[in-house]
């Protein structure tokens, strides 16, 4: 069996810090919420998430889960080598459904099932294991406070003025690449709409945020391996060619190829320096660097379809909440997250008559 090279940090209830009214500021981020689920419902006749609503690729593949790990990293889901289904669901991350041309940053949820252990609250009779990822090593926000402002600024913008954010975005990007030029990045212009209009199939998604890692706690992150993925790194994309340029190039590429992701494990070591409750900190990998605990193969397959929409866009939810008590998400960030997802998910399957549910 492997060893690691660093000492995690055991996890202890008292790492977690709950400010006093943050029962209340969970309630205004519902509130911002289901005002973007309403303005879409209304706009459309259709449910969709308050977050990352419009998907691009709707997959299905295998994760593989190495073997021999340390025993610091063979803990909940990944506790014993096999293989394992899973869905993987690549999105955007506003709440109304854009023109590509509005750049966002981007997401990943994968759904593993066949997964066996103690489960989160409102998850015990489900035997799935969620994780939630975006592409970009730290959050927008440091905490909920800082969301739930962002929030309400992006309901009173839900479905307005489509064209103006096309124009805003483009300005934003031009913006963006010049930062990035002089070795800079911004992910204020980023989350505005200033995201490099890119393939998305070549990035890497992180949690951003910590969860239980067993005994311990620690950040996730899934990295493209295979040749055929790695190419597609900074690929620009042409928006020009129409409002689907995310979706038309992931169904372009799995037509003919599959693709290989490696996930990865960053244990915490120093509460001082990966903190779980600024969410805006990026734990540094000369302490802990991301560690491979699995594999995620695709085969070639149909990218995205209105059936696979139907099954997966409506159908299902996916919440970091939804999975083993060894992996409990962490942090102001997450305990939003709850709440706030059961809100959504309920949302949609009231108004479309189609109960949200897990795959079997």
């Amino acid at each position: 069996m492997a060893h690691l090279s660093i000492r995690p940090l055991p996890f202890e209830p008292h790492f977690e810090q709950v400010d006093d009214n943050e029962a209340e500021v969970q309630r205004d981020i519902i509130d911002s919420l289901r005002d973007i689920l309403q303005t879409t419902y209304a706009d459309g006749g259709h449910a969709i998430r308050s977050v990352h609503a419009k998907s691009h690729g709707l997959l299905e593949g295998e994760l593989t889960v190495l073997d021999d790990l340390p025993e610091e990293l063979a803990q909940g889901a990944f506790a014993r080598p096999g293989r394992f289904p899973l869905i993987m669901r690549l999105s955007t991350n506003p709440g109304d459904i854009l023109d590509d041309k509005v750049s966002t940053p981007r997401g990943m949820a994968l759904k593993i099932t066949r997964i066996a252990g103690e489960r989160l609250p409102s998850s015990e009779n489900a035997t799935t294991q969620d994780f939630v990822l975006v592409n970009a090593p730290v959050f927008m926000a440091p905490d909920i406070k800082a969301f739930s402002r962002s929030l309400k600024l992006l309901a009173k913008t839900t479905d307005r003025a489509p064209q103006a954010k096309q124009v805003l975005s483009a300005v934003l990007r031009g913006a963006e690449l010049l930062i990035e030029k002089a070795g800079g990045e911004s992910a204020t212009l980023k989350g505005l709409g200033g995201h490099p209009a890119t393939n998305m199939l070549g990035e890497t998604y992180y949690s951003v945020v910590p969860m239980l890692w067993g005994p311990y706690f620690a950040k996730l992150s899934v990295a493209p391996i295979s040749p055929d993925l790695q190419r597609l790194k900074d690929q620009p994309l042409d928006l020009k060619d129409g409002p689907n340029a995310l979706r038309d190039a992931i169904t372009e590429h799995f037509a003919n190829h599959g693709g290989t992701w490696e996930v990865r494990v960053q244990l915490a070591t120093d509460l001082e320096a990966m903190p779980i409750e600024d969410a805006t900190v990026e734990w540094p990998e000369e302490q802990s660097p991301y560690v491979p605990v699995g594999r995620i193969e695709l085969k070639p397959q149909k990218g995205w379809s209105d059936e696979l929409a139907r099954r997966i866009d409506d159908g299902m939810s996916f919440s970091p909440w939804h999975g083993l008590a060894a992996h409990r998400p962490l942090g102001g960030i997450m305990r939003a997250r709850k709440p706030a997802y059961e809100m959504s998910a309920g949302f949609r399957a009231t108004h479309n008559g189609c109960p949200i549910h897990e795959p079997e």
